[in-house]
């Protein structure tokens, strides 16, 4: 969310932004916002003012009932009155224009930084760099489902009659290589210096609207009947949630964490191929990656993130490269970010395997995250990154590790996490 001040004194920079992102229907909420603006700032003064009057009165009541001049104090009482008559309505209409003007400004979105690329969707993001040589083998490799079937590791048809589509139950091998990428993700963190750390798997509602828009929120979670609270898609939004309403001494700065969790999302509109299997679930688990950090260190942050990742599927034998995410294809809340991707043999391309994003202050603003600085108090900037996701790192794994007798290779990484196994045997 952006600063009301900022927006004020630059409207058109505001405008632009917006054309950039190609959301042209967002612009007359610029000069919407800008009049409620004018009209709240004009109530404060007025209120002002009244409280000042009253102030007073009040001290003139007593100086001419003193006097003994009571029909004068009486004249001076009905003033006092009225006065706070109009006070209380104004209090209101202040509180009024505060709500439509926090609507507005969440939906306008962040300023995304000067490096991003301008471009309409994903079709116009920008390849950055490739790491690792991809390789097409010379021997069919088959859908990841049906490798998982070799190995008895999936279970989809029972899954559907027990929760549906867009569920699995994994088994076996295919189970303990996805547990075993998890807890290596964990600890490869770790080394990399960050505070492990298992969230809760639900937030309430104004932690969600904190931490994304509307738009994100409405396709992605999952509402608890009942009650005030969301299941998490992705624990950035607790681990960020974790620091609401709080002023954190600078000298504490960064907060590096990595965070295990499920993830729950609704997926609205998934579909096509590539969207069978484990592609697109409603259910996951994930290792990810935040930082909370003063604004000058954000985009350092921001490098060191993506290139763990990098480094992490690198160190499993996995081809990647990174994406830079243009202008439409950043979430509103977002300054810059960018996806790293990893090669898939069987459709000679690459995925999508994880994001990383640097947020600015917009989430921070949202959730009243100040930092007590030296001079004085501002807003932290926060980050965020996935390191690993298995169920998309299970289909690059298991392609890029095949054999072809139908084997799967254990990366010397690995191995310590699956008991010293050094090659996967198919059961069919």
């Amino acid at each position: 969310m952006l600063d009301i001040k900022f927006l004020r004194e630059n409207p058109e920079i505001v405008k632009q932004n917006i054309k950039n992102k190609f959301q042209d229907q967002k612009l007359p909420l610029v000069d919407e916002v800008i009049e409620l603006d004018t009209e709240r700032r004009r109530v404060i003064r007025e209120a002002d003012e009244l409280r000042g009057s009253r102030n007073k009165y009040s001290k003139q009541i007593g100086a001419l009932m003193a006097q003994g001049k009571r029909e004068e104090a009486e004249e001076m009482k009905r003033l006092v009155t009225e006065n706070a008559n109009k006070l209380a309505e104004d209090e209101a209409l202040e509180k009024e224009l505060d709500e439509k003007i926090k609507k507005i400004m969440m939906i306008i979105p962040n300023i995304i930084d000067p490096s991003v690329p301008i471009g309409k969707d994903d079709s116009e993001n920008v390849e950055i760099q490739k790491y690792g040589e991809p390789v097409v083998p010379d021997f069919e490799i088959p859908y990841h489902t049906d490798i998982m079937e070799r190995f008895a590791g999936i279970d989809l048809e029972s899954a559907r009659r027990v929760a549906g589509n867009g569920f699995y139950y994994l088994m076996g091998d295919i189970a303990r290589v996805h547990s075993a990428v998890i807890s290596y993700a964990r600890d490869f963190m770790i080394e990399r210096g960050f505070t492990y750390c298992i969230p809760p798997f639900m937030i309430r509602s104004d932690v969600v609207t904190g931490v994304m828009s509307f738009a994100e929120m409405e396709a992605m979670m999952y509402k608890i009947e009942g009650e005030d609270l969301f299941l998490i898609g992705t624990s950035e939004h607790s681990m960020i949630g974790k620091f609401i309403d709080q002023i954190i001494p600078e000298a504490e700065l960064p907060y590096t964490l990595t965070s295990y969790s499920p993830c729950f999302r609704k997926e609205k509109g998934a579909h096509g191929i590539e969207e069978r299997g484990v592609y697109r679930i409603h259910q996951f688990e994930k290792q990810e990656m935040i930082v909370v950090c003063k604004p000058e260190d954000s985009m350092i942050w921001y490098d060191k993130l993506w290139q763990n990742t990098v480094d992490l599927f690198r160190s499993l034998d996995i081809p990647v490269r990174t994406l830079e995410c243009c202008s439409g294809d950043l979430a509103d809340l977002k300054v810059k970010s960018c996806d790293v991707e990893a090669w898939s043999p069987r459709q000679k391309k690459y995925f999508e395997v994880g994001s990383c994003s640097n947020l600015g202050e917009a989430q921070a603003r949202r959730l009243r995250i100040r930092v007590n600085g030296e001079d004085g108090k501002y807003l932290a900037h926060t980050l965020n990154n996935t390191v690993v996701a298995p169920p998309r790192m299970l289909i690059a794994f298991l392609e890029n590790n095949l054999n072809a007798d139908g084997s799967v290779n254990i990366p010397v990484a690995l191995r310590p996490y699956m008991g010293g196994t050094e090659k996967l045997i198919p059961k069919k």
